[in-house]
């Protein structure tokens, strides 16, 4: 069709001959003379920018003129003021989500990951399928992001920076034109149904040849928009992939479609054979509504990881030097200010509060129902509600700096790194494609030997009811919809392989001081042994501490006063801290760390009061002051235990502290095998022995000594009261805190992989059924189309069944046991 006309719609230079380059303008197929020219031209329709070829009074003279102004904004998201809102990281690694368009299958994945990450400076670009948000990391040393965006273009999808605003207005304008395709679709299909009863009523019923030649045409009339216009989205997918050299998806499908719709039309003209437009039509209509009730699932199963970019407000109140209240934009915010809200307002930025007393709703952050009292020097959450009384609060933290972007971008590292079982579906699906294309050559191939009239559908039917679309479903809704449900938990993924993995451990290893225990120890006793008073000894214990991100430092922290200064600082992790304080060199932590200094005779020290953290300060001159700190076990810590021995999964205890304490406490919990008086190094070694012995072995904990022990699990946990280091460095972060969360995360991740397997084993099911009985004749078209959309619609639904799940009652009442009351904890430095 291209070929008819003499000079490309976009440019004006002459068309070549066989050119088959084109874009929809104006509800009109418009000629295009290459791909880059087609490329530009759907670029500026999807953009809405389709005046420009309206009002333009001449083809552009130039290629710098051939893409309109409002394609050139590109160059603005290199700009260091637009990137603040979007991007994170240094100029040697950039980090930013981007939203995609024109996404429809796994194809479309495989291609941009491709093709994007084959650029010079892109480190990293990774698609999830069910939210078609893009993670792209880049050094800008070497490429621009502007740079990336064009590329994405040149290939006919179009992606601009993540916007929640923006995302849910492309989600609608996606709906509403697979409604309108999906609308006419149907209307067409049932016109042409009926038209075909009557053609197959009237060859017995002596319908004569003129009439039935008649309805032909009207059916071919009919048709005609429902192939072009609704089934467009697979013929120009299909093209985009042909153009890359590779199979997706939408090969098949045009093959299918458009061999049907041009037979029968050949057909129809010569009066000659059989027309098979009503399986045509219904083709493109099943498989649009498959994709629309897909596009609903997609985006229900993404809808938790979507609020969150949603709560934040539009606006903010800040105020002045004077105290006077100003509205402004939340994004004018900046570090220092500060900001006044009021109850029903939702905390605009990760803040500090100033002034005020009010119970905070951050259920939606955390998974806490539950409002928590803030209070002067307490720390307010961006997207959290202000339930009670106005607070006054100073901004610490705003744009991609704040705990909620980070929760972001935790969750969609997790949701487009893929499983182990993701990957090998993808990986084989263009494989499966060129297995079908030969399987259909073949079978029109034999049935030419044997009924050359039916070679032909019998080949179309082939490429139809084989079609991979639910073995490319099979895994992503599920994970998307799995994640989504556990952030509603409060329990955020951050890897890919997380859930796969967690779902086949058979031993979790738990650290005791802020993970089974609540981690808020207080101070009880300070006992002096030398020549210092308790309130010296404690200060400058306090002082040494000051920084320290352990839970026993910020006790003995919290419970002194202004602490002197300290010089020469130094940590060593699993054992204290040292420093001078006015020439002298102290040491704060466990017993055989701190008497280092000294060597002096611990036989006569007094023992701890039952149940306590002994901390010890000492010098040179012997051991100072033995400080005493109480903890308790968590609520739900005893509940949790037993839910794991149930799920059959061994539970231990690895822990820093006294063995006769952990072992007092691994009693108290029902955990048969815990060691105490362990280094970081020796908990490392203690996982490796586990790995060793064949376990696949998940790690729970929450600070900086907990670290590599969590990096050399299979998967690791760290909770979110832990450090950030803790955070980094682990697979999933119980942002809830609490333990009852893990164990539904273990059953959900089980559900999940089930999950998957059922539907890979149901889509390679299927296909091997459907195709030996579509090769042998036994299928028409329109029942193969029926059967591979109703195959893609079973996939989703049954990934969908992810998003029930249980409530915290009810697990703890499935384990049946009451909280526990308050124990005492006895670790000591190394935690």
């Amino acid at each position: 069709m291209a070929g008819e006309h003499h000079s490309c719609f976009h440019c004006g230079q002459p068309v070549p001959p066989g050119s088959h380059y084109q874009a929809v303008i104006d509800a009109e197929a418009r000629p295009m003379c290459c791909p880059g020219c087609e490329a530009v031209a759907n670029a500026i329709v999807d953009a809405g920018l389709e005046d420009f070829y309206r009002y333009r009074t001449e083809n552009a003279p130039n290629p710098a003129q051939l893409v309109p102004e409002a394609l050139k904004t590109l160059d603005l998201y290199d700009r260091p003021e637009v990137q603040q809102r979007f991007v994170s990281g240094e100029p040697e690694e950039r980090e930013a989500s981007l939203i995609l368009e024109g996404i429809t299958c796994a194809a479309c994945v495989w291609l941009n990951e491709r093709h994007v990450g084959s650029l010079p400076g892109v480190l990293e670009f990774a698609i999830n399928y069910s939210t078609q948000r893009a993670r792209v990391r880049w050094d800008e040393r070497q490429i621009q992001l502007s740079d990336i965006l064009r590329a994405i273009s040149a290939i006919g999808y179009r992606a601009h920076p993540y916007d929640p605003h923006r995302q849910a207005q492309v989600q609608q304008r996606e709906r509403s034109r697979a409604l309108r395709r999906l609308a006419i679709a149907g209307l067409g299909m049932m016109q042409v149904m009926m038209l075909a009863v009557a053609l197959y009523a009237g060859e017995d019923q002596g319908m004569t040849a003129d009439m039935m030649h008649f309805l032909r045409w009207v059916s071919l009339i009919i048709a005609t928009p429902v192939i072009v216009y609704a089934g467009w989205p697979f013929y120009s997918a299909a093209w985009r992939d042909l153009r890359q050299r590779q199979l997706g998806m939408d090969v098949p499908v045009a093959l299918a479609v458009g061999g049907t719709y041009f037979a029968s039309a050949i057909a129809t003209v010569t009066r000659s054979g059989e027309v098979y437009f009503e399986s045509a039509t219904m083709f493109v209509f099943f498989l649009l509504l498959s994709r629309y009730l897909e596009m609903g699932a997609r985006q229900r199963a993404s809808a938790a990881v979507e609020n969150l970019a949603t709560l934040l407000p539009a606006l903010a109140t800040r105020l002045n030097a004077q105290g006077e209240e100003i509205q402004v934009g939340v994004a004018e915010l900046v570090p220092g200010d500060r900001v006044r809200i009021r109850p029903g307002e939702t905390v605009p930025a990760d803040g500090e509060v100033l002034g005020g007393t009010s119970s905070v709703d951050e259920s939606l952050l955390s998974g806490e129902s539950l409002p928590r009292t803030r209070q002067a020097g307490d720390t307010l959450i961006g997207g959290a509600v202000n339930v009670e009384s106005p607070l006054e609060m100073r901004v610490t933290r705003v744009g991609q700096d704040t705990v909620l972007s980070g929760i972001q971008r935790l969750l969609d590292r997790a949701q487009i790194e893929k499983p182990r079982i993701a990957r090998l579906a993808q990986r084989g699906t263009g494989y499966f494609v060129l297995l079908v294309l030969l399987l259909a050559t073949s079978a029109g191939l034999i049935w030419w030997q044997i009924d050359p009239a039916r070679a032909f559908w019998v080949a179309v039917a082939v490429l139809v009811v084989s079609c991979p679309c639910a073995l490319s479903l099979a895994t992503p809704v599920a994970m998307t919809a799995s994640t989504g449900q556990l952030t509603r938990r409060g329990v955020i993924t951050t890897r890919g392989h997380a859930l796969e993995t967690l779902a086949r451990i058979d031993t979790l290893v738990f650290d005791k001081t802020g993970t089974l225990t609540e981690g808020q120890l207080s101070l009880a006793r300070v006992r002096p042994l030398g020549a210092l008073s308790a309130q010296q000894a404690l200060a400058l214990a306090a002082a040494l501490e000051r920084g320290s991100e352990h839970p026993l430092a910020r006790a003995i922290s919290a419970a002194a006063g202004s602490p002197p200064a300290v010089e020469r600082l130094q940590a060593t992790p699993g054992c204290g801290v040292s420093g001078e304080i006015d020439g002298v060199t102290y040491r704060v932590g466990t017993l055989a760390f701190v008497n280092q200094l000294s060597g002096a005779d611990t036989g006569m020290l007094p023992a701890a009061m039952p149940g306590a953290s002994p901390v010890y300060l000492g010098s040179a001159d012997g051991l100072l002051a033995l400080l005493e700190l109480s903890d308790r076990l968590r609520d739900d810590a005893r509940a949790t235990v037993a839910g794991l021995h149930k799920l059959g999964i061994e539970v231990r205890l690895f822990s820093g502290d006294d063995p006769a304490a952990v072992t007092r406490v691994a009693r108290q919990l029902g955990i048969a095998e815990a060691r105490g008086a362990l280094l970081p190094a020796d908990k490392l070694a203690g996982l490796r022995e586990l790995q060793e012995q064949g376990h696949t072995v998940a790690m729970v904990g929450d600070g900086v000594n907990d670290a590599p022990v969590l990096s050399q699990a299979h998967v690791s946990i760290a909770m979110a009261s832990g450090v950030e280091l803790a955070h980094n460095s682990a697979d999933m972060i119980l942002q809830s805190n609490r333990l009852d969360h893990l164990l539904a995360a273990v059953r959900q991740s089980r559900a999940t992989l089930r999950i998957v397997r059922q539907n890979i084993g149901w889509a390679l099911g299927y296909n091997l059924v459907a195709l030996p009985v579509a090769a042998a004749g036994f299928l028409t078209p329109w029942l193969a189309a029926l059967g591979m959309s109703l195959s893609s619609l079973l996939v989703v639904l049954n990934a969908l069944r992810l998003l029930r799940g249980k409530t915290k009652a009810a697990t703890q009442r499935e384990a049946g046991l009451s909280p526990l009351p308050p124990v005492a904890d006895n670790e000591g430095r190394p935690g």
